[in-house]
């Protein structure tokens, strides 16, 4: 047989192959390669929110400008519009020190500028986006043809054990808060704080937080919380929570993510756990590899002292951090990993409890998703597996929105109450 016989068979074969034997879904029905076209057309048509991001941290550290596209960076409008993302929740995150008078004074600060940096942003980009306070914000915003900012608090540090900031920082136009970050606080305990737990769960005050949450209508975040303080806030709440950035602990065994139980409960209780980008939340990391057992070697170096030290020594130790992963860059997972998750939620519970909360500027990143412009992979790997368009809708954004709806009703009900 002559190259050409043999090129002209490998296609006949190839072509007969996609026919015989096409590509199935998990219900085993077949399932076709979406193009280019279909993959933007269903992405563009969903309302699409991403519920984490670290970029206002960029923006008072560095003076990083979201209305220009960046080199440095994971976020900014012109990206946003590029990846078909209508909607994202900027975090105001406060890192959590030592409980004194002086530290409460300095996050209250942080978070403020935090905030007012994101206002100030949107505001010199009119034609481009706009701050959103209500669920039905975004649909009203992304018609306009222009991004809707949300605003949420990481870590509520920042209260200062002062119930009624709660609704300050509601006027502020904060919508949800994650209750806790890598330490206990006093609202709960955190599923990484080395020192273990301190209140057994959700402190007292963490349940006056919860309360006055769900009579303000703001959304109550359980990302970063310990696994008792998840199920005393199930108890609690009064309104579906949300997990902003977390992903599947029976996948990737990090404690930061939710058990299987976990995730049965917080759809039981109407809610949605936002699958999040970050390597380890992935995939299981390979501890043989040098660069793993150097970033775990700073880790324990930089880590146990990170509230002690002052700005300019954090700043430094970003550097050396950023220097490490240069010299040893991650092996991160893929698109594909990614959607496992996803795939996951939906067998456990349900395709209406899941969503995307990517934690960019925050170490979310994939290898084919590495910043918001890139966010149609994603719908192109649900596409291949056979997800319609009308769960695509839900878990690009259907899912959160139906939680905050819930949210705001069930404040409007307690105020109609009381």
């Amino acid at each position: 047989m002559n190259i050409p016989s043999k090129i002209q068979l490998f296609i006949t074969l190839t072509f007969l192959f996609a026919y015989v034997f096409p590509v199935m879904n998990c219900s085993g029905q077949p399932v076709q390669v979406p193009s280019p076209e279909k993959v933007r057309q269903v992405h563009e048509r969903a309302l699409t929110v991403d519920t984490h991001c670290d970029t206002p941290m960029n923006m008072v550290e560095d003076g990083y400008d979201i209305g220009k596209k960046n080199r440095q960076g994971k976020v900014d409008l012109p990206r946003m519009k590029e990846g078909g993302l209508d909607a994202m929740f900027f975090a105001a995150f406060t890192t959590q020190k030592a409980r004194t008078e002086e530290n409460y004074r300095e996050s209250y600060v942080m978070a403020n500028r935090l905030i007012d940096s994101t206002y100030a942003a949107v505001k010199r980009y009119p034609d481009l986006a706009e701050i959103a306070l209500s669920e039905k914000d975004a649909l009203r915003i992304e018609k306009s043809g222009k991004r809707a900012i949300y605003i949420g608090m990481e870590n509520g540090f920042p209260l200062a054990e002062d119930i009624t900031r709660v609704a300050e920082f509601y006027q502020k136009g904060v919508r949800y808060i994650t209750l806790c970050h890598s330490s206990n606080n006093d609202i709960c305990d955190s599923s990484s704080d080395r020192k273990g737990p301190e209140h057994n769960g959700l402190s007292s005050f963490g349940a006056q937080v919860v309360g006055e949450m769900n009579r303000l209508g703001m959304i109550i975040d359980v990302s970063h919380i310990s696994d008792k303080s998840f199920w005393d806030v199930l108890k609690v709440s009064k309104a579906p929570v949300i997990a902003s950035h977390s992903s599947v602990r029976s996948i990737a065994h990090h404690k930061r993510n939710l058990s299987d139980d976990m995730i049965k409960a917080l759809a039981a209780k109407g809610g949605v756990i936002q699958i999040c980008l970050l390597d380890e939340y992935i995939k299981d990391p390979d501890t043989t590899q040098v660069g793993y057992r150097k970033m775990a070697e700073f880790r324990n170096k930089w880590y146990p002292v990170w509230d002690k030290l002052s700005d300019a020594e954090r700043a430094e130790v970003r550097k050396q951090r950023t220097a490490l992963e240069k010299e040893f860059p991650e092996q991160l997972p893929a698109v594909k990993d990614y959607v496992d998750h996803i795939d996951h939620v939906v067998k456990i519970a349900g395709v209406d409890y899941v969503g995307i909360g990517s934690d960019f500027d925050g170490g979310g990143g994939l290898a084919d998703c590495a910043d918001v412009s890139q966010f149609p992979n994603i719908t192109r790997e649900l596409l291949s597996r056979g997800y319609s368009e009308k769960d695509i809708d839900k878990i690009w954004g259907g899912n959160f929105f139906r939680v905050f709806r819930e949210v705001e009703k069930t404040a409007a009900k307690r105020r109609d109450i009381h």
